[in-house]
């Protein structure tokens, strides 16, 4: 198609394929539109004790179900909230929450928001959880969290703690105590500082896995 051109000519240049290309590809793409918020949510809490306070934090996790009705239902988070008597770290935690539920909210994939939070080390620190498990901040603690809901709703993939594994737990607090179970040693499965001999046979409090089957 031909253009006639009034102006005088004062310069000109010459488009190759290559440059229209990389215009498509600047141009700014349309963000997904956020999830909507129905008006009740199904969600799980999850209480965390560590020896860095005298108070528990409660973890709560809302979802959202995508597709319901249909083959493809499934759940997803939308928002999560954190509480405790704990007024040390409340303005953190706001900040926390209150990214993390942008982020939820966003769609597509949020499991990196695992490994990031999991990745993030207390200067002062860390601390070993009830069964032996090393956690290197609060914050890696609930990463942890994070994780085994995503489990649970089947977005991650993972081993979530079953009826035996916590009986397992409550045998070996009540026959060793709390200290023997700190100074457990590394699984070859998991890596937690958690096999203890059990029954005479070396068990991994956090996976699970047993040298006797």
């Amino acid at each position: 198609m031909s253009i006639k051109i009034d102006k005088k000519i004062t310069a000109y240049e010459v488009k190759k394929p290559e440059d229209e290309a990389r215009q498509e590809d600047q141009k700014v793409t349309a963000i997904a539109p956020l999830l909507e918020r129905d008006e009740i949510l199904e969600g799980s809490t999850y209480k965390i004790k560590t020896p860095m306070s005298d108070h528990a934090m409660y973890i709560t996790i809302n979802d959202v179900v995508m597709k319901a009705g249909t083959p493809d239902e499934h759940r997803r988070p939308f928002e999560i909230f954190i509480n405790s008597k704990n007024m040390e770290h409340f303005m953190w935690i706001v900040a926390l929450t209150r990214i993390t539920s942008a982020i939820f909210r966003k769609g597509g994939d949020i499991t990196f928001l695992v490994e990031e939070l999991k990745a993030v080390f207390d200067p002062r620190g860390g601390y070993y959880k009830r069964g032996g498990k090393y956690m290197p901040s609060i914050v890696a603690e609930i990463g942890e969290v994070v994780q085994q809901h995503l489990v649970s709703i089947g977005m991650m993939e993972g081993q979530l703690s079953t009826p035996e594994l916590e009986a397992k737990r409550r045998e070996a607090e009540e026959k060793l105590g709390s200290d023997a179970i700190a100074k457990g040693n590394q699984c070859d499965k998991c890596g937690a500082m958690a096999v203890i001999r059990l029954d005479n046979c070396n068990t991994c409090l956090e996976c699970g896995d047993s040298k006797c089957g």
